[in-house]
């Protein structure tokens, strides 16, 4: 009874080692991050992000030009205007300030969400492209390692590039 016992616990002592074993061969890792800078579509859709942030900096630069000439305009003619005119002006200076700031967030919220519309398909084809190879592997769990201390499993970097053709 007593060897069945120890056989028993050395066969289940083995069957928990062999699937802990199967179990870390299931597991790679990728740093996803360094995969999307990679792909050439990152780099058009990066362009196109820089390209527009520059139109709305000149925009914008340009809007600061034209207050900065007015208000050195309005200063120098203060002491000659009515102060109803004076205070006129005051009012329309702070409304171009705020016009101008509505326009600086709507230009970055359109910008955020350009550089998302531009990525998503970009992550999607990555993420379907890890998944393909993962799974013609036999690999159930991918990590970004990214975010690993230790990264010592198959990582799939060289054939996920592979899978899109880098």
């Amino acid at each position: 009874m007593k060897h069945l016992k120890t056989l028993l616990f050395a066969a289940v002592l083995f069957i928990g080692a062999t699937s802990f074993t199967s179990a870390q061969s299931n597991v790679a890792h990728i740093n996803k991050q360094e995969l999307i800078k990679g792909m050439p579509a990152y780099a058009t859709a990066q362009a196109e992000i820089e390209k527009l942030s520059k139109t709305y900096q000149a925009t914008i630069q340009e809007s600061l030009k034209e207050l900065d000439v007015k208000l050195k305009q309005y200063n120098s003619e203060a002491e000659t205007q009515t102060e109803q005119t004076n205070m006129d002006r005051m009012t329309e200076v702070e409304g171009i300030k705020q016009s101008l700031s509505e326009y600086q967030q709507q230009a970055q919220k359109d910008l955020q969400e350009k550089e998302f519309n531009l990525l998503k398909p970009i992550v999607e084809k990555a993420d379907n492209a890890i998944k393909a190879v993962a799974k013609a592997q036999g690999i159930q769990y991918v990590v970004d390692s990214a975010m690993l201390i230790v990264a010592d499993g198959k990582d799939l970097m060289a054939d996920v590039k592979k899978q899109l053709g880098m």
